[in-house]
């Protein structure tokens, strides 16, 4: 066929209307939801079967907080009339989406994380003319920041609401008090202290006159050294208090070869208990202040996190870590140890194994570390967005025409942050791998 001769196409012909799409190419959204549920029932399920529930809730949870993250950004970006394509959870080939409007959504097949799409972003992207007026970088100013920020606003609100229900609802430990959490036998017989009335639950106040106060090391040593002597102990019970009379047992005399119970030749006291702190709760009014209290007490914490990470001394120990274990158990015990996704989820599944009021502790804390990560300076982390908005409003000035960033200027800078970023990454995952964090609940 020469240069100048145009193909002709020929149809077969037609008896009958266009032939519609076989329902087996083109799934209902009922259907996709359908599908959907399936898997979730299938996953839990196996979960369950394998003892692996813990880790489904930490993989749930950190699944969720990724996507109300991109959610602050899909919500900013549709209040600022700009274009949303695209809201994934995880990244690679589509596994599963259905479309709503002018945006997809579904899951892929890499569960790494999640997105949303916004095009126009920065200026090297390529875009439908049509789209020209609601792209985000043709939004004023006001718009664009409140995209940028959105992300890690959602990180706060979280952060808050999570300690709006620890406070209020779970509870936290009052460490000026000392509870008794359990009664135990002793000598096979029943503990001295039930003998003198005392009751799981029960708040210790004082012992023989001296106020107790959360100070454990001076209950313990008064109970060991009134061996067989009575013992007056005033205890909080239901908001009142009861004055018990407790003896307790020469436990040395107690003592059988192979036992625990301490050596030596002097008597000590045992009454058979095993202490606690009590979890208090506060109103639910109450609470809101205090979360906001303790959400800026968190920040603080996390931002001399984010401090020590970046700085030199922090990038040097995340190498001493990797190659000895001496070094990251006394980074753990310091607090000062970085973790990778691989310590994250390893310590919120252990935190959720023991009991709601640390696993939402754990949680709070990871939505704070990453609200103020994420607003780093740099690209690609929104924090980089916000400083090209904040810079192309300075150079706009009172401008009518908006002035736009060369964000390709900025590319060498993004990649070099990127590789330092595995710099600190790296280090965290092997220290994870070769020297696992021992369980802070356990």
């Amino acid at each position: 066929m020469s240069a100048t001769e145009t193909p002709t196409r020929v149809d077969p012909p037609s008896d009958g209307p266009p032939e519609e799409p076989s329902p087996e190419r083109v799934k209902s959204p009922r259907r996709l939801a359908g599908e959907l549920i399936v898997a979730i029932v299938v996953i839990v399920a196996l979960a369950v079967t394998t003892g692996y529930t813990d880790l489904l809730i930490v993989i749930a949870s950190i699944i969720v907080i990724v996507m109300i993250h991109e959610l602050g950004h899909f919500l900013a970006a549709k209040h600022g009339g700009m274009k949303v394509s695209e809201y994934f959870v995880g990244f690679g080939p589509r596994l599963w989406s259905f479309r709503l409007g002018e945006t997809e959504y579904g899951v892929k097949a890499l569960p790494l994380g999640g997105y949303v799409k916004i095009p126009g972003m920065t200026n090297l992207e390529e875009v439908d003319p049509a789209d020209e007026s609601r792209l985000y970088r043709e939004q004023p100013f006001h718009s664009r920041l409140l995209v940028a920020v959105a992300g890690s606003a959602m990180h706060f609100l979280m952060a808050f609401v999570l300690l709006w229900v620890l406070l209020a609802f779970v509870g936290v430990p009052n460490s000026g008090q000392v509870q008794i959490a359990g009664l135990n036998p002793v000598g096979g017989k029943t503990s001295p202290a039930a003998v003198g009335g005392v009751q799981a639950g029960d708040v210790v106040v004082s012992v023989n006159g001296k106020p107790i106060r959360g100070n454990v090391e001076a209950l313990t040593a008064a109970i060991h050294d009134h061996s067989d002597q009575p013992l007056t102990v005033v205890v909080s019970r239901q908001g009142r208090h009861e004055t018990l009379t407790v003896t307790p047992v020469n436990g040395r005399a107690l003592r059988e070869k192979g036992s625990p119970l301490p050596a030596g030749s002097a008597p000590f006291g045992l009454i058979g208990v095993s202490l606690g702190t009590p979890v208090q709760t506060r109103s639910p009014l109450r609470a809101v202040a205090s979360a906001g209290a303790e959400l800026g007490q968190f920040s603080w914490a996390s931002i001399a996190g984010v401090g020590h990470l970046f700085s030199p001394g922090g990038v040097t120990q995340r190498f001493e870590q990797v190659t000895s274990a001496k070094a990251a158990q006394q980074a753990t015990a310091d607090g000062t140890r970085a973790q990778s996704i691989v310590g994250i989820v390893q310590t919120a599944t252990d935190a959720a194994h023991a009991g709601i009021g640390q696993f939402l502790y754990i949680l709070i804390v990871i939505n704070i570390f990453f609200g103020i990560f994420n607003l780093f300076p740099m690209l690609p982390l929104d924090g980089g967005h916000v400083a090209i908005a904040v810079y192309e409003k300075i150079r706009t000035g009172r401008r009518k025409v908006m002035y736009h960033a060369d964000v390709a200027k900025l590319m060498p800078f993004t990649w070099l942050f990127i590789v330092f970023l595995a710099v600190l990454i790296v280090p965290a995952f092997l220290t994870d791998i070769l020297h696992p964090m021992a369980n802070p609940f356990g």
